[in-house]
């Protein structure tokens, strides 16, 4: 595995002669913040040696190589999921790659169910904790000493100076914003009225499919991480409604505008 992840980040250098230090991960209906990247270069996932390539609607499938808030980027418009039947290794490999590229930080988006009665469809949460309900890991397996110890700490999955300075960013702007802890499950189904109360009951404020693999493997090889969260639907006694995949992504392109500001502020001042 070690070597595929050096060989892709080779093949991409190669290809861009960019370095990157920050990585983007762009969640459903959240691609808009590219077009606030002054995009240098932009690579298909199927045009990249040992990537794989997401099947989902609303995930584009490229990398965007820029600049944002000043900083270097490079941005997955477009993830990968346990659910789409990938092992956990292909999730992260995106992820491994990009610390090879050279990023320093990780800015993770994605949409989400909320299960804490306090939130509304189209808030946005900052995250800061999760809950990883996957059944497994990405780090199961032989150690990659390379990349990280055996036994990664997780106390600050989520960088607490980042959610500080999103916070005062928010208020700068006006936007009201929540912060909760992140369940992750595997799909692809949304949740049952009952694994929704259950969610609520083991302490997470919002559900979802992605996220906690990345973030993972990120804090495995040592990268603060920052995560955002827009809810895009709810999970709550009395509020729950037949939701699609479409309704998803109309409710997180609402709220995106939000979103993209705090993220651009955040990576520029960050």
């Amino acid at each position: 595995m070690l070597d595929q992840i050096k060989e892709t980040a080779r093949y991409i250098k190669d290809k861009t002669a960019f370095t990157p230090s920050v990585g983007i991960i762009l969640g459903t209906g959240l691609g808009g913040l590219v077009k606030e990247i002054k995009t240098e270069h932009s690579l298909s996932y199927d045009a990249i040696p040992n990537f794989p390539v997401s099947t989902v609607e609303g995930h584009s499938g490229k990398l965007i190589f820029g600049t944002l808030g000043g900083k270097k980027v490079v941005a997955m418009q477009g993830r990968f999921h346990f659910y789409e039947g990938y092992g956990m290794e292909k999730v992260v490999f995106p992820v491994r790659v990009m610390k090879y590229l050279g990023i320093e930080k990780l800015f993770v988006s994605n949409a989400s169910g909320g299960v804490n009665p306090d939130f509304e469809i189209g808030d946005v949460m900052i995250q800061t904790d999760h809950i990883n309900f996957f059944g497994t890991n990405p780090l199961i397996g032989p150690n990659i000493k390379e990349l990280g110890t055996r036994f990664p700490d997780m106390s600050d999955a989520y960088d607490a100076s980042l959610i500080d300075l999103a916070t005062q960013i928010a208020d700068q702007h006006n936007i009201h914003i929540q912060k909760g802890i992140y369940l992750g499950l595997t799909g692809p189904t949304l949740e049952t009225p009952a694994e929704y109360k259950m969610v609520r009951i083991l302490g997470a404020d919002t559900v979802g499919m992605s996220t906690v693999p990345e973030v993972i493997a990120a804090r495995h090889m040592g990268i603060p991480c920052f995560a955002i969260s827009i809810i895009t639907d709810l999970g709550v006694p009395g509020k729950i409604v037949k939701v699609t995949h479409q309704d998803v992504q109309k409710v997180a392109e609402k709220a995106e505008p939000n979103m993209t500001l705090l993220m651009r502020e955040l990576i520029a001042q960050s």
